[in-house]
């Protein structure tokens, strides 16, 4: 998907604008600067043209304090990834002299910049806001990010500018792998270090799709193709400066992927970023493998993957049913059975479970745990099918669809889970309602 950015000074109203566009609360929004420090991501899909759209922390170009160098450091690395960059100004405080040397930096950007000016409530700060063409623009946005004034025309310029949604090939056998992770936890290393085993047929081809390396492989027979985040692209400046904010190359590989790989650093632990490109991948439905890398510079004894596996079910709770692999990018050690493990993820994200086989699991299941009643009668489960595969996606028909408790629908994913293993991946179940 391609990406909008939101930028700007501190307490423009960016945030408010996000959630607008987005459709619900996801960025906290208070009414004092600085609120947004770090960048905020979310998928918009209910537009035609679906786009990530991202919150960034307040651009002040003149400030030397420390938090607002940061939240201008992540502003300029969300410019450099983004397609479209919507500026946001403030109509109550009119135009000021960073709002005119942010928009002096954006016009040696070459793509697409929309000027928004915000908290434009009524006529009055309609009129006023003729001030802003003294940009030197010949058009911006006047809108009301709190009240939805204006926003509609906004979001449908936007529309026009987007590259059309280009559909992936998603053949049966052929399998997208993307190598995810933060910097420097060694996705180049592990990923040269794969292509260069036996049994691996690796063709290099460049700059494929969004800015990406794919690399076409065979394993054992069959076609992969590995996405490149690792940085085999050449990066700009500002994205060499400043990676460590940065997830967007992560989404943009998991856009593509059908297996997702996130590596973790054995020497620097568990990390709040490595959770929140787990989230990404598992909110995409895509199947994951956790890699902890760089474990030959761990001090061990016979008690330290266990630990450590601890560690990470405690972490990654919301993904139980992923493997977990311990390896050394640099020294090999265990790098050689990554492919075995992507190739059995691969094949259980395709699988396909019989209709006769998924309705005696979820009788089974019934029987031994009766649904809760509600509004005083008894939830009944008529059948299930599965209607879909990466991720493996089931229906169930119920009389009240409404009526199954969350807890049971956990119950239900679980027992689903128990025959058919679905290692590494996801599982969608849809509840209907079905009369008899």
């Amino acid at each position: 998907m391609a990406v909008v950015a939101i930028v700007g000074r501190p307490n423009v109203g960016k945030s408010t604008l996000f959630n607008r566009i987005f459709g619900q609360r996801k960025a906290i929004v208070e009414n004092f600067p600085g609120v947004t420090r770090d960048r905020n991501y979310a998928d918009v899909t209910r537009y035609n043209i679906p786009f990530t759209l991202i919150d960034t922390g307040g651009f002040e170009p003149v400030s030397e304090e420390r938090m607002l160098v940061q939240m201008r450091e992540q502003s300029q690395l969300a410019i450099e990834e983004a397609d479209i960059i919507l500026l946001v100004m403030d109509a109550r405080q009119g135009l000021t002299p960073s709002d005119q040397e942010v928009a002096q930096m954006l016009r040696r950007v070459k793509k697409p910049i929309f000027y928004v000016v915000n908290k434009v409530d009524g006529d009055r700060q309609e009129d006023e806001s003729i001030e802003f063409y003294g940009l030197g623009i010949e058009h911006y946005f006047s809108i009301s990010a709190e009240h939805g004034r204006g926003v509609g025309d906004l979001v449908e310029a936007i529309q026009a500018e987007l590259p059309p949604v280009v559909q992936e090939d998603d053949a049966e056998h052929e399998v997208r792998l993307a190598v995810i992770g933060r910097p420097n936890v060694g996705k180049s290393s592990l990923v040269n270090k794969m292509l260069g085993y036996e049994r691996v047929v690796a063709n290099p081809t460049a700059g494929t799709t969004r800015d990406s390396v794919d690399t076409p492989f065979v394993y054992n027979g069959k076609p992969y193709t590995l996405i490149d985040t690792a940085g085999i692209r050449r990066k700009g400046r500002v994205s060499q400066k400043l990676e460590k904010y940065s997830i967007i190359q992560a989404l943009k590989g998991m856009d593509r992927a059908h297996v997702v790989m996130l590596l973790i650093d054995a020497e620097e632990g568990i990390t709040e970023q490595d959770l929140t490109i787990a989230g990404y991948a598992f909110d995409r439905g895509r199947a994951i493998i956790l890699v902890v890398n760089k474990w030959d510079t761990i001090t061990k004894d016979n008690y330290s993957v266990k630990k450590f596996t601890e560690e990470v079910r405690m972490q990654f709770k919301f993904l139980p049913f992923v493997p977990v692999m311990f390896v050394s990018a640099l020294t090999g050690q265990r790098v050689a059975k990554i492919m075995d493990t992507v190739e059995e993820v691969a094949l259980q994200f395709n699988r396909k479970i019989s209709t006769s086989a998924l309705n005696n699991v979820l009788q089974a299941a019934e029987q031994a745990h009766q649904p809760s009643m509600y509004h005083g009668k008894r939830v009944k489960f008529f059948y299930i099918t599965q209607t879909a595969v990466r991720p493996p996606t089931f229906t169930i028909f119920v009389n009240k669809e409404e009526g199954v408790h969350f807890s049971y629908r956990r119950y239900i994913a679980n027992k689903i889970r128990e025959p058919f293993g679905f290692l590494g991946c996801p599982i969608v179940i849809n509840y209907r309602d079905r009369e008899r």
